[in-house]
Formats: structure tokens, C-alpha cells, sequence
């Protein structure tokens, strides 16, 4: 069951150090990543007992807040969001992300909004006011099933790309982090995202030990190895060349 709180942050434009700041509206996660980073360490950030998936605190203050940071601001690039997905099931009723949108139109801070919903669909007026902004997926695999057991309350893989190539269409640059390579058909993801992309971000599954539990129990050990996200890398490095599409792997 999922326990939901109303809070107040005391801050919501937060340095970061893969953008200049970080935004997120929300603590905790309904999407339940079962790989998510932010699982290692936000139940002790934030004094909830629940497991991972099952809290998410609600900064009803977000908009406001940012609104009086923006004016004290220096100018840099906003990342929505770094520990949350800013667009998880929650946004569609407090509509948290959007109002902090409205703020930095009015501003027009550089935005990079990353999500696993296409509910920022819902946005679109507003993203396609802002001068610098990218939108994009995290999108781990073309195999469904393998998105639902490690997204269990993601949207679909079909629903991320058709969203992407929707928002792609607008003009706006969009980019898909592969990341972590889940077990799939690297070149059919490849091909899946052609057209509907700026660029690829590849990234292997970090934090192993605390999941490969996980992994067992599916069994699915054979994806937990250094030689399967060697080989995935190699084959979507080759079908992307091949497709002449921009690409950083980070490992």
C-alpha cells in the first residue's frame, strides 16, 4: 500500500553534480525501479520505513519555493529529476512538475527532463516554451516483460517510444539513456529509437551486489556478468554507427 505525505521542503533547486541543479518534486518513487540508485539511501534521507516503491513524499511547496530560488539563482542547467521520476502516477493529481514548469518558462532556465511516463505529454505546451530544453526516456530494453519486472509501474516501452518520437516531432532535442542495459535485443532497441532521438546515453547496471539477488530469483544471472554488458555495449555501439546516431557510453 502506498503511504503518501504532504510535506514542506526547505529547499527544491538543489546542486547537482551531473547538471548545475536538480529539481524533484517529489521523495520517493511510485515506479519501483527495482535498480533505482535512490533506494540505497532515500529511505535514510528521509526517515521512511516502507520499502522502496511504497513512500512518496509530496513537496507541496515546490513551485513556491522555486519561484524565490530562481530569482537568487545563477543561470545553469535544471535537471528534472534526479531521485524521483517527476512524472510518476502522483503527478497527475498535484501536478507538482507542471507548476514548477510555469516557473521556469518565466525564467528560462536550460530544463533536462528525464522520465520513464508519458505523462509529460501532458506538458508539451509548456516544454515547447522554453528556449533550452531537452526531454528524454530511460528506456533499459525493447523487451516488454523485462521492462515490467524492473519498472513495475513504468509506462510501456511502446508508450516511452511513442512519446519520444511525439515530443521528437515538436522540434524539441530528445535523448534515451540505456541505462542500466537490461536483457534484451540491443540492435531491435536500436532500431526502435531511430528517428526519434538526438542522441543515446549507455550506461551499465551500477550498484550490482545490492540487486543481484534480484537477478537470481528470476533467474537472470546470466545479465548480472561484466562479459553481458561488454558484449551489449559492443552490439548497440555497432547498430547505432551503423544508423549513424549520436551515442556516449559511460562505461
Amino acid at each position: 500500500m502506498l503511504v503518501i505525505k504532504e510535506v514542506r521542503a526547505k529547499s527544491i533547486l538543489n546542486k547537482s553534480k551531473i547538471f548545475d541543479y536538480c529539481l524533484n518534486p517529489y521523495t520517493g518513487c511510485q515506479h519501483n525501479c527495482k535498480y533505482c540508485y535512490a533506494r540505497l539511501f532515500m529511505k535514510r534521507y528521509s526517515g521512511h520505513t516502507e520499502p522502496w516503491g511504497e513512500f512518496v513524499d509530496v513537496k507541496v511547496n515546490a513551485p513556491e519555493l522555486l519561484k524565490k530560488q530562481l530569482v537568487k539563482a545563477k543561470r545553469g542547467d535544471i535537471w528534472i529529476s534526479s531521485v524521483t521520476d517527476p512524472y510518476q502516477p502522483l503527478e497527475a493529481k498535484f501536478e507538482l512538475t507542471r507548476q514548477c514548469l510555469k516557473e521556469l518558462v518565466k525564467r528560462q532556465f536550460p530544463v533536462s527532463i528525464q522520465t520513464k511516463s508519458d505523462l509529460v505529454l501532458r506538458d508539451l505546451d509548456l516544454i515547447q516554451e522554453l528556449e533550452e530544453i531537452q526531454a528524454g526516456f530511460t528506456i533499459g530494453t525493447d523487451n516488454e516483460k523485462t521492462a515490467k519486472l524492473f519498472e513495475p509501474n513504468a509506462s510501456t516501452v511502446r508508450r516511452r517510444l511513442d512519446a519520444l518520437e511525439r515530443i521528437h516531432s515538436k522540434g524539441i532535442r530528445t535523448f534515451a539513456f540505456i541505462g542500466p542495459i537490461l536483457p534484451g535485443n540491443p540492435e531491435k532497441l536500436v532500431e526502435s529509437l531511430a528517428g526519434k532521438v538526438d542522441k543515446v546515453l549507455i550506461d551499465r547496471m551500477n550498484y550490482m551486489n545490492s540487486i543481484r539477488g534480484f537477478y537470481h530469483r528470476h533467474n537472470l544471472q546470466h545479465a548480472t556478468t561484466p562479459e553481458f554488458f561488454r558484449d551489449h555495449k559492443r552490439r548497440l555501439v555497432a547498430e547505432l554507427r551503423r544508423r549513424h546516431m549520436k551515442y556516449e557510453a559511460v562505461f
